[in-house]
């Protein structure tokens, strides 16, 4: 593992930048339901951009590829994702799309739902990935998402297999994957519903069940080709699906950090970004998933995403606070 004093390993994040569009209501509406909000917000997002974000202000040294418009949004994200200490050379100016951009309802216990328009993120294409190459020869981990074409992530994903780089794919927003993906990809981080998807519904257990409860979980994804998987649970923790590794350590349970949650989007691309910061750093996966866990529940007691990261003093702090998740 590295020190502190030392240059930390190349995270590089491939994928989307979305500005976010946030109204704050008591509750979200039902279908065909109007109803009145408390505040609105206009904030730098995206899940690429949040988990690189997530990332640098956690210690690493992160770059960014992906696409915006020339508008303000544009420049808007351009600027925030810098300030966080990301290197933005990579992201493209798309002359002929929008920058893509989410519609977030937040309710009074920070629950949301989202709707995302892809805009710019269209247009990031593997030759983006082919103009980046050698950001991918250094890199210790590339960390994608379906925010943008699977041409793209599957690009990428080969470009840091042939670099040696370790591939964390995050299964969001959801959708089906070609297996050659599925081959490619080291690390699978997924939440329930979406396992629940990928394997099938009814085969992911209970907050309450135990390590024993998982055998069947961890075996279904090895059968798939996924050794290594992350399932989070919100409020519930998070559960390290390793077959690599020896005996019990197969299955981790992580409990939760309890917080009280004001916003909880953007939670789980700070847990992606953190996971993807302490694997670059030599940290192992369920060394990494349990600092992740303290990273994501800090980002949910404010509101807004890549503004309510913590940095990575916040997180050994809290976790000081917390011996057993040490």
């Amino acid at each position: 593992m590295s020190t502190e004093a030392s240059t930390p390993a190349r995270v590089v994040v491939v994928g989307s930048l979305n500005a976010d569009l946030t109204i704050y209501c008591d509750r979200l509406p039902q279908p065909g339901e109007t109803i009145h909000g408390n505040g609105f917000a206009v904030n730098p997002g995206g899940k690429s951009a949040n988990q690189a974000v997530a990332a640098s202000k956690l210690g690493g040294q992160v770059s960014l590829v992906g696409a915006v418009g020339d508008d303000p949004n544009g420049t808007m994200l351009l600027e925030s994702t810098a300030r966080a200490g990301v290197d933005v050379s990579r992201v493209r100016r798309a002359a002929d799309a929008a920058t893509g951009v989410a519609i977030i309802s937040v309710d009074a216990v920070g629950e949301n739902s989202i709707i995302i328009s892809a805009g710019a993120n269209g247009a990031l294409a593997p030759a983006d990935v082919d103009a980046a190459a050698d950001l991918f020869d250094d890199a210790a981990v590339v960390c994608l998402c379906l925010e943008v074409g699977l041409d793209t992530v599957a690009a990428a994903a080969q470009a840091a297999r042939d670099a040696g780089a370790t591939v964390l794919l995050n299964l969001s927003p959801y959708a089906e994957i070609p297996q050659a993906l599925a081959r490619l990809s080291d690390v699978l981080l997924v939440n329930a519903h979406e396992a629940s998807l990928f394997l099938g519904k009814g085969t992911i257990p209970g907050a309450d069940m135990d390590a024993a409860e998982w055998e069947p979980v961890r075996k279904q994804f090895a059968e798939r080709g996924l050794y290594r998987v992350l399932v989070t649970l919100g409020a519930h923790g998070s559960v390290v699906l390793d077959s690599q590794a020896a005996g019990t350590q197969q299955i981790t349970l992580i409990p939760p950090t309890k917080v009280v949650a004001v916003d909880t989007t953007g939670a789980g691309d700070a847990f992606t970004g953190a996971v993807a910061a302490r694997l670059a750093d030599g940290e192992s996966l369920t060394e990494a998933a349990a600092f992740a866990s303290v990273a994501a529940a800090l980002a949910a007691t404010k509101k807004g995403t890549q503004t309510a990261y913590p940095d990575a003093g916040e997180v050994r702090l809290l976790r000081s606070n917390h011996p057993r998740r040490s």
